[in-house]
């Protein structure tokens, strides 16, 4: 064999070392709800031992210098337990995770669900499902979360329904769903959020500036294919032969099986999707009127202040149950409302494990919120970018690493951008950088290690989708199965991000590259 042929395999096999020593130190790891408990107790010993300390950097929400709380005072731990049962029960990813699931469970045990795989199927070439499944993933955060709780655990079905590794259906997903999370060519709630946070700290220095919702509308679209071909080249050539060899399938899956469709089940679906259209509809139509009650206060349906947007999940809800409810009667799953209520006791029998795990993720997240410790980290972080006095080009690859970096151990888009922006935004302005782009940087870093860190609400979620076909699943697992796609995603999207300012085009409605002062 040549020298040329044997360095990508010596290459493959170094990677794929690599990645199973990533999972053996992963997957040493306590059970994810005991290692949220022992990162909370780090949390308590840290913030007492650094409460100490005076720090000169400035919290831009409150224009003093860092204070870090000491969670270990009798005050703190009193009211560590009298709040504890509002933590876990105000923990979001929680109530959207157990109400979409009440819904897609009466859809799944129906058989509406398996019946449109088959017919989604039957359209789509097989070649074609993972981009398929990745853009399905990309477009879900038009929905908010919906990704998360429909998406990602379907393309475990689909992968399986055609003979591939299940799991590499779910990673697929979940790189679309989570890594992708702020590129869309379908402008989402996610657009005037984050452009709220920018303009504010825009104003810090320049009081009269002004941006526009969709500021990075036309940078996120054009993401979405390079986006997609790097998830589905990693997942059909790396991934999933890696898979194959190492990750074999417990025994027994409970897994629907996609075999033909009878009359009486297409009448049924035929009769369920009207069903889901006409629920459909008539939410619109609703929300068409000015006076809608849809509506925010501005008129706008799109804002994260708007009902509709709040409504996301109860939509789910109902736009799967609807379906599920008319699909499982015309096809006679269904004989009494008895059988729904089973359907829904049936999908959150899964659930289990995630809500302990949820119990212990909501205390460490409340923990780490309340020192203060993440404000910390940011602010050193920017600061330190800001002494660099890089290039601009320069400047901008490095905000996106530490974006990166700091999405680690802070989940929130908005409360990061809080954090960062009043700090990165106005120093980049006063180096001829204006905020679209900054915003167009953040957003990159801020999606590329959202699937390689556990401390991301629903990445415990994830680990139990994968244990419904391998129960060993661990946390090294996942992360060794998401670290390709986070190393990808952030260096190609950063390149990308390089060549469009490189060629002009433009970043959104009325954005801009440069900032005169």
């Amino acid at each position: 064999m040549s020298s040329e042929a044997q360095a990508p395999q010596s290459e493959n096999g170094r990677l794929a070392r690599i990645l199973d020593g990533i999972e053996k130190v992963g997957n040493k790891l306590p059970d994810p709800a005991i290692l949220f408990l022992c990162l909370m107790l780090v949390v308590w010993g840290v913030s007492a031992l650094l409460s100490n300390m005076s720090f000169t950097e400035i919290d831009p929400r409150t224009g003093e210098a860092v204070v870090i709380k000491n969670l270990l005072t009798a005050e703190s731990l009193t009211s560590f337990l009298t709040g504890m049962v509002k933590t876990f029960t105000a923990f979001a990813p929680l109530g959207v995770v157990l109400v979409a699931m009440l819904g897609v469970g009466v859809a799944e045990h129906s058989g509406f669900i398996n019946t449109a795989l088959k017919k989604m199927l039957r359209i789509t070439p097989v070649k074609l499902i993972t981009p398929a499944v990745v853009a399905v993933g990309i477009i879900s955060h038009t929905a908010t979360d919906a990704g998360y709780v429909v998406v990602i655990p379907l393309a475990g079905v689909i992968f399986y329904a055609v003979g591939r590794h299940p799991i590499a259906g779910i990673m697929a997903a979940f790189a679309g769903v989570s890594g992708g999370f702020c590129a869309n060519f379908i402008p989402s709630a996610i657009d005037p959020l984050l452009q709220s946070f920018t303009q504010a700290a825009a104003q810090t220095l320049d009081a009269d500036i002004q941006l526009n919702p969709l500021n990075n509308w036309f940078f996120a679209a054009s993401s979405t294919l390079p986006i997609i071909g790097i998830i589905w080249y990693l997942t059909d050539k790396v991934m999933e032969p890696r898979l194959m060899r190492s990750t074999p399938l417990d025994e027994g899956i409970d897994a629907p099986a996609l075999d033909e469709i009878g009359e009486r089940e297409n009448k049924a679906f035929r009769w369920a999707s009207l069903a889901m259209l006409g629920s459909m509809v008539l939410v619109a139509v609703l929300a068409m009127p000015e006076s809608s009650t849809l509506r925010d206060a501005s008129g706008s349906l799109t804002n994260f202040s708007a009902p509709l947007m709040q409504a996301i999940v109860p939509l789910i809800f109902i736009f799967f149950v609807i379906p599920g409810v008319v699909f499982g009667y015309a096809n006679g799953v269904f004989q009494s409302s008895a059988d729904i209520i089973k359907s829904m006791n049936k999908a959150m029998e899964g659930m289990g494990a995630y809500i302990v795990m949820a119990f212990f993720c909501s205390l460490f997240i409340a923990a780490f919120s309340q020192s203060d410790l993440g404000v910390l980290l940011a602010v050193k972080g920017a600061n330190f970018l800001q002494s660099l006095g890089m290039p601009a080009g320069v400047t901008i690859v490095g905000m996106v690493f530490l974006v990166g970096f700091v999405n680690l151990f802070m989940g929130s888009a908005s409360a990061k951008w809080a954090l960062i922006g009043p700090v990165l935004v106005p120093m980049l302005m006063q180096l001829n950088i204006s905020p679209d782009l900054s915003q167009a940087a953040y957003r990159i870093g801020d999606s590329s290690t959202n699937i390689i860190t556990p401390l991301m609400p629903y990445f415990p979620l994830v680990v139990v989708y994968c244990q419904k076909y391998v129960k060993n699943t661990g946390i090294g697992t996942l992360i060794a199965a998401m670290l390709p796609y986070s190393m990808a995603l952030l260096a190609a999207w950063t390149a990308w991000l390089l060549i469009y300012w490189g060629i002009g085009l433009p970043l959104g409605l009325g954005a801009s590259y440069t900032y005169g002062l």
